[in-house]
């Protein structure tokens, strides 16, 4: 099949590319390599796909619908996964008109290139933002999504209802797929995972909002990729899925977690909470589960162990040459 792939350059974006890969699927990635965090990470992410197989790559931002028809029309895919997006709660608090052109737009722009160029199949990756100050655990796929609490939650929740309205006017098959707390090798550098495992390594304060007991279905990364996998096979017209752990983890045991595979002990700095952060994460994966056959596998220590791993041979492989 071949498969268009937004944000392929990115963390989960090039696992999945590396998966599709290895199942022999044709592949077009397209990335603007912003500067969100460094565009090398981007370009390293990229050189361990292609050592994986062909791919075509275009660099350009979905926001420009001109650019988003240009590629659709020319490469003619059969199937879009979507997953560009400028990400994080906090930094939509501060940028949310760039969120919108981003994830609103963006998503729109490819949304209408599928509907010209008559992509069979389009795969959004949503997330769990979109639950907001829910008023009962764990998330359902069909519960009231009418409290978002940031721009970020917003904009994903838009882009989910122009998903439904091009499915419903367009017959174009549309599935949904929301996020919950992915975490591995390749994580992004704003991501808590990432950030609490270099400040605990290297002996810096360990800022922490709240109490300690708030709480997040932490995902491993090839848990999430093997449920966009199995939503390319599933004939549907629109439907929505919770990708999660099911399992939610305190901040504070994420810590301990994470100190245990380091071996060091981390310094704590307690702040009050953060605007635009939930309590509480937690998806119910019963769906995905008889639906998809989605079934995460990975433990919280056991990923905790393998990012660990990843960031020290990261570290290892960035130390400057001993100096004769």
């Amino acid at each position: 099949m071949k498969i268009l792939v937004t944000g392929g350059a990115g963390f989960i974006g090039s696992h999945l590319c590396e998966r599709l890969l290895s199942e022999r699927h044709e592949l077009v990635v397209v990335d603007d390599l912003n500067d969100f965090y460094s565009p090398r990470e981007k370009l390293a992410n990229l050189d361990a796909v292609q050592e994986c197989g062909r791919i075509d790559f275009f660099r350009l931002n979905i926001a420009n619908a001109a650019d988003v028809d240009r590629v659709v029309e020319q490469t003619q895919p059969e199937t879009i996964i979507h997953l560009a997006a400028r990400a994080g709660v906090r930094p939509s608090l501060d940028y949310p008109l760039l969120y919108e052109r981003v994830n609103v737009q963006g998503t729109v722009a490819l949304l209408d290139a599928a509907r010209r160029c008559h992509v069979r199949k389009f795969i959004f990756a949503s997330s769990s933002s979109v639950y907001g100050i829910a008023n009962r655990v764990p998330f359902r796929e069909d519960d009231p999504l009418s409290q978002p609490i940031s721009p970020y939650a917003a904009s994903k929740l838009a882009a989910e209802h122009f998903c439904y309205t091009y499915s419903h006017l367009y017959d174009l098959s549309v599935v949904c797929l929301r996020f919950f707390t992915v975490y591995g090798p390749r994580q992004r550098p704003d991501l808590a995972i990432r950030k609490f495992t270099q400040m605990i390594d290297s002996g810096s304060s360990l800022p922490v909002f709240g109490d300690g007991d708030s709480a997040r279905d932490y995902t491993f990364v090839d848990d999430t990729v093997s449920g966009i996998v199995a939503a390319l096979a599933y004939p549907c017209r629109f439907d929505v899925f919770n990708l999660g752990n099911s399992s939610p983890v305190k901040l504070v045991t994420l810590i301990r977690t994470i100190e245990r595979a380091l071996g060091k002990s981390a310094q704590l700095r307690w702040l009050p909470d953060q605007p635009g952060d939930v309590p509480i994460t937690f998806a119910d994966i019963t769906r995905a589960q008889s639906i998809l056959g989605y079934s995460p596998a990975t433990p919280l220590e056991l990923g905790i162990a393998k990012f660990v791993d990843w960031y020290r041979e990261r570290q290892h492989d960035s130390l400057p040459a001993a100096v004769a």
